[in-house]
């Protein structure tokens, strides 16, 4: 089993760069404000009391609003993509999506990911991938994991090009 604790971006993540047990730590953090909250979850119209009602939260077991979820979990399946698919042909799934603990503006958000699959793909140029991707607040508690699949340009086709 590999374990990476940095960026692979520069070096390589190409479909044959990654291995089941890989784990990589993503370097990059986001710091979740208000705009981002808002316009995602307006744009979905998601309109529930708990992102945008901050006096109805505050007599809720948060005291706050709640980012929503998918917020959440966009920002940590972002923060993976630079070294996840940066040689992506197609982004094929999200499954498995769990939200485990509440994210606030200003929380700062970090991801990890392991390679859980590789293979299924009948192609030359191209291999998927499974990733699960997990997302940790400041603190580093968890808040988010995921399972992604992601077609992956294979090296030995596309160097040469």
């Amino acid at each position: 089993m590999t374990s990476r604790l940095s960026s692979l971006t520069g070096t390589g993540n190409y479909f044959e760069d990654f291995q089941v047990g890989d784990r990589l730590r993503h370097v990059r953090g986001k710091t979740v404000g208000e705009f981002e909250n808002q316009v995602l979850t307006h744009l979905v119209m998601n309109t529930a009391h708990a992102h945008f009602n901050e006096h109805a939260m505050q007599s809720s077991p948060w005291g706050k609003r709640l980012v929503f979820g998918l917020v959440t979990g966009s920002i940590v399946v972002g923060l993976a993509t630079q070294d996840t698919a940066e040689n992506a042909l197609a982004e094929l799934g999200l499954d498995e999506l769990r939200f485990t603990s509440p994210v606030f503006h200003g929380d700062t958000l970090y991801a990890a990911s392991e390679v859980v699959e590789t293979g299924g793909a009948d192609r030359e140029d191209a291999g998927i991938v499974v990733f699960r991707h997990h997302g940790y607040n400041q603190d580093g508690k968890k808040v988010f994991e995921g399972k992604r699949r992601v077609l992956l340009k294979r090296r030995s086709h596309w160097s040469e090009r």
